[in-house]
């Protein structure tokens, strides 16, 4: 053990010489290495190794790639570094009574959380699948934060399980899109999964099954960790090194005492709706509200008929900010087709396309737009009261945050994709049939198909939103809920 401390010790002193003749400060080389029981400690070590091999693999992978895939997985790297800072400090400190006393020492950890969400917002990016990929993973570090069974999250090896399969919805695209195509990019994929699954997943099943380990009561509280030195820039050889110190939240979700102050969130609303008769403010149905009655559901979308005049349904979809900018109908680059901002436009029409080509659509409402020929891929994103009609696509057809889309293959499409979307009529001939269908976080999903015995008509199939999980012979069982009665 002596041995080993002194060759720590001496790896620290070396350090420190080389930060002083690079001019760096002495605080930036200091506090990791010569905090050497924390440094010494089995889990922290096999921490490294851990991050080492498999953080090591998809930053080499990015590098490959470069632009914003390395951007995002930097910002990963810089995830999993905090994440180690908050486990050698946990070590040293009290352990929260509650989440709400470890908001400030979890904030650094939620501030990169934020910073990869970021980069996903507002126009979709490009690599848009890559960067869904590494911020919805990085919840899964959040099992840092894990304080108990009563602490409102799942065990950390459930925790770290349930945020993978978030992420690998995105991370599937990446490997669908890029099998043929890149290899650089399949490697990321697989490199990012195994990150998680089995390499985080095993690594806190092994060492952390119930948490963090912290300090004796006598140690200082969690609320007032210690200060740390600025997280130098992680390499793609070597573990990340150390992030700035944890100094606010993870989660803000805060539990208080019963007090006359007015209820909040659901609370408010279990209170409001137990308060009124069950039935207030319900209306009739009348019959010409009925969907069988009504003429304007022709089973086609039309570029002619305006809408249906029906109250706009909230939904996860529909709550994002819609922030009109100058129409578009251009071809950029020779490659894509852009269409944004088309407001009340019936007859928007692309006619000279080749399946080289994609076509993206964005922040349209209330317009039909039909492509008039073969395209590589298609995507919907941020529309609402929108129609489009297409004829094929080679690759896929996607409808992303979208609230009430018609959507019609006149021809061929081998994969179709809906993601948080709500309310999307679908209508596939009879040679896109074969379509592989991918829905999620979408509700009101109904696919038309076209009837083998009359010409013409229509038949209509309501994909399922809701499922039941059973648990038999060791595994669950997953099966759509089905609903009974008239």
């Amino acid at each position: 053990m002596e041995a080993a401390l002194v060759e720590r010790l001496e790896a620290a002193v070396a350090r420190l010489e080389a930060a002083v003749a690079s001019g760096a400060s002495l605080a930036s080389a200091a506090p990791r290495d010569l905090d050497v029981p924390a440094a010494l400690d089995p889990a922290i070590v096999a921490y490294d190794e851990f991050v080492a091999e498999a953080v090591g693999r998809l930053m080499a992978a990015a590098e490959k790639i470069g632009g914003k895939v390395l951007d995002a997985t930097k910002v990963l790297a810089e995830a999993f570094a905090v994440a180690k800072d908050l486990l050698v400090q946990a070590k040293q400190l009290q352990k929260p009574a509650s989440m709400a006393d470890a908001q400030d020492f979890f904030k650094p950890l939620s501030d990169v959380i934020a910073k990869a969400t970021a980069m996903t917002e507002g126009r979709r990016p490009d690599y848009f699948n890559h960067l869904k990929s590494v911020a919805d993973s990085l919840p899964a570090l959040a099992w840092v934060a894990f304080l108990g069974k009563d602490c409102g999250m799942s065990f950390p090896t459930a925790h770290v399980e349930e945020s993978w399969q978030m992420a690998e919805f995105y991370n599937n695209k990446v490997l669908v899109e890029y099998r043929n195509k890149d290899p650089d990019h399949v490697e990321w994929a697989k490199a990012l999964k195994d990150l998680y699954m089995p390499g985080l997943r095993d690594y806190v099943k092994k060492h952390y099954p119930l948490g963090p380990a912290w300090g004796p009561a006598a140690c200082a509280p969690a609320s007032q960790p210690k200060a740390a030195a600025p997280t130098p820039k992680a390499s793609a050889s070597k573990a990340p090194p150390p992030p700035a110190p944890p100094s606010a939240p993870l989660f803000t979700t805060e539990k208080s005492p019963k007090s006359s102050k007015p209820k909040e969130g659901m609370s408010a609303v279990f209170q409001e709706i137990s308060s009124k008769p069950v039935t207030a403010g319900l209306r009739k149905v009348t019959d010409d509200m009925k969907t069988k009655n009504r003429a304007d559901r022709s089973g086609v979308v039309s570029n002619t008929a305006a809408a249906p005049a029906t109250p706009e349904k909230t939904s996860r979809a529909g709550s994002f900010s819609f922030k009109s900018g100058p129409p578009k109908l251009e071809l950029q680059m020779g490659r894509k087709w852009v269409v944004e901002n088309q407001v009340g436009k019936k007859t928007l029409a692309i006619d000279d396309c080749d399946s080289r080509q994609s076509v993206y659509v964005y922040g349209c409402k209330d317009s039909v737009l039909q492509v008039n020929g073969k395209v590589n891929n298609i995507t919907v994103d941020k529309c609402t009261k929108f129609g489009i009609v297409f004829k094929d696509v080679v690759a896929a057809f996607e409808v992303v945050n979208c609230n009430g889309v018609e959507v019609q293959c006149q021809g061929t499409a081998p994969t179709v994709s809906i993601d948080n979307t709500s309310g999307c009529q679908l209508y596939l001939s009879k040679e896109s049939l074969g379509a592989s269908i991918t829905s999620a976080k979408s509700s009101e999903i109904n696919v038309m198909v076209p009837s083998g015995a009359t010409d013409g008509d229509w038949v209509e199939h309501a994909l399922p939103q809701q499922y039941i999980h059973s648990f038999k012979d060791g595994q669950f069982i997953t099966s759509p809920v089905s609903h009974s009665g008239a």
